[in-house]
């Protein structure tokens, strides 16, 4: 992860960064400017981050200015999203995201802290992804089917399967799966995917539910394996994974987004500068094919698109946890 772009700390404000925020905009916006920072909602080591230190690399070039991450773990990115809120709407912040923070928070917590309509505003989206089921390698069986009688032979059906988030897509999938086949599978909610492969590689959980970024750098060494994937067709990134509308388990076919949001208010030329500079950066060879290996479908949406990628998401998600009985902490 390091040779992609080392991380960085949050900027010390020194008088010359007390100057640079006297700036207008314009100013802001010049080659060698105050720094752009990407905020992520899980740890270093995750999925998100390596996504995140992937664009950064290449937003420094064409913005002409240097570019952060700054991990803020915790809450499913609840915490990094009431960073972005509280953040100064100049055009130096902005927020990298899939779909958990920005829909399914809102959806599941009663005061979150935030509301996207209200306190965000979408820049651009880069790609599509799927969450998927994988099996930790101590687990014997290598399949769904295999994976659901194996489970019934422990100790009456009963199993426990990691997430990284609590009240996440990932946990309603576990809950879906158990009462599709009959199983009483619990979810156990860890904070962020890096302590969760942790313990898939260490063997102390047998299976897990989260991104295919997540799982794929280890499915392809052989230490876990990804039986199952949501979307409407396989992935390219794992084709002999089965999509769970094969194997009978439907309505998991909408798939989540990968996309940048800033505080609202932030002025439209600074999101039109970085939603340019994004697409660039995903139009370039190396990224597409380091992005696509990391399991995603790689796509440039500019604001208006993301924005609706992200409303049709939220009602969808909605119905799907309104059917399910569960109520917003």
């Amino acid at each position: 992860m390091s040779r992609l772009l080392r991380r960085r700390g949050v900027l010390a404000l020194g008088p010359a960064a007390l100057l640079a925020a006297a700036w207008p905009l314009g100013a802001l916006a010049q080659p060698g400017g105050p720094a752009l920072r990407i905020l992520v909602g899980f740890p270093p080591g995750g999925g998100s981050d390596a996504i995140a230190r992937v664009l950064a690399e290449k937003l420094e070039g064409f913005l002409g200015q240097p570019v952060v991450v700054e991990n803020r773990a915790g809450a499913g990115g609840q915490i990094a999203a009431q960073a972005l809120k509280a953040a100064a709407a100049d055009g130096r912040t902005v927020f990298l995201s899939h779909d958990h923070s920005i829909s399914i928070l809102p959806l599941v917590i009663r005061n979150p802290g935030f509301d996207p309509a209200r306190d965000f505003v979408p820049v651009a989206g880069f790609a599509t992804f799927v969450n998927a089921l994988a099996l930790s390698g101590g687990t014997p069986a290598q399949s769904l089917p295999e994976y659901v009688q194996w489970v019934r032979s422990q100790g009456g059906g009963r199993g426990n399967v990691g997430v990284p988030a609590p009240a996440s897509v990932p946990e309603f999938l576990v809950k879906l799966i158990g009462e599709k086949f009959g199983l009483d599978l619990q979810a156990a909610p860890y904070r962020g995917s890096a302590p969760m492969m942790a313990d898939m590689l260490g063997n102390q959980i047998s299976a897990g539910v989260g991104s295919i970024p997540d799982f794929i750098e280890n499915h392809k060494a052989g230490k876990i394996r990804v039986v199952a994937v949501m979307g409407r067709s396989r992935q390219a990134a794992v084709p002999d994974a089965p999509t769970f509308a094969e194997l009978g388990l439907s309505g998991f076919e909408e798939v989540p987004y990968y996309g940048l949001f800033a505080p609202a208010g932030t002025p439209q030329a600074a999101i039109d500068r970085i939603g340019a500079a994004v697409a660039k950066a995903v139009a370039l060879p190396d990224v597409r094919e380091r992005l696509t290996t990391m399991g995603l479908t790689v796509g440039y949406m500019p604001q208006p698109q993301l924005a609706a990628r992200e409303r049709a998401y939220s009602q969808a998600w909605a119905k799907i946890i309104k059917a399910s009985g569960f109520t917003p902490q």
